[in-house]
Parts: structure tokens; C-alpha cells; sequence
């Protein structure tokens, strides 16, 4: 993987996923949460325990990436798996530059 300090921002084309991430003051919570649904598709309730975040909080930076179509849905009993989309795995070498130049690892 490139050095980040050799990644200006200005090569990320895709405008929607910089300003979701980038722009957003919650933009790095957004990420840890998208990390893990890269990891392991979970539900909302296992987010919040493995993140130790607040359940509304997961919810809604999910349902921000269920708008924008780079994380889905799918409803398994009484519960919602989430996990990413054809598109997030589209862009997936700008999502890890925008990690980059956030320096999250």
C-alpha cells in the first residue's frame, strides 16, 4: 500500500464518499463501523457491543451508508444484517486512501 503522505486528497475522485467521511464531523465513526462490517456483516446490536458505541449512534451512521447505497441491509428474522455493497467494494481503494489520509489504521 502507498505511503499516505504520498496521497493527496485531491486523487480521491469519488466526491460522495470524501464528503461522507472526510467532511462529517462523524466521518471517522462512520469509518470504525464500515471496518467492521468489512470484517464481519453484523447486526446493529453486535456493532454497538464490538464498537462499544451507542445503538443510535450505529444506526444512524448505518442508515447515512444505506442512503448513499455503500452498505445494505438484509432482514434475518427480527433482526437486520448490514454488510457492504457492490458499490462501497467499487470504491474500496479510495475508501482505504481517505483512511489513509485520516491516519486511521
Amino acid at each position: 500500500m502507498l505511503n499516505a503522505e504520498l496521497i493527496p486528497i485531491s486523487k480521491i475522485k469519488n466526491k460522495e464518499l470524501s464528503s461522507l467521511l472526510i467532511a462529517r464531523k462523524g466521518g471517522v465513526t462512520t469509518i470504525k463501523i464500515t471496518d467492521q462490517i468489512l470484517y464481519q456483516p453484523s447486526n446493529a446490536n453486535q456493532l454497538s457491543k464490538i464498537l462499544q458505541l451507542d445503538y443510535k449512534t450505529i444506526t444512524y451512521h448505518l442508515n447515512l451508508m444505506i442512503d448513499h447505497k455503500f452498505i445494505e441491509k438484509e432482514q434475518i428474522t427480527h433482526s437486520y444484517i448490514y454488510y457492504p455493497s457492490k458499490k462501497l467494494y467499487k470504491y474500496i481503494e479510495e475508501y482505504n486512501m481517505i483512511k489513509n489520509f485520516l491516519k486511521i489504521e
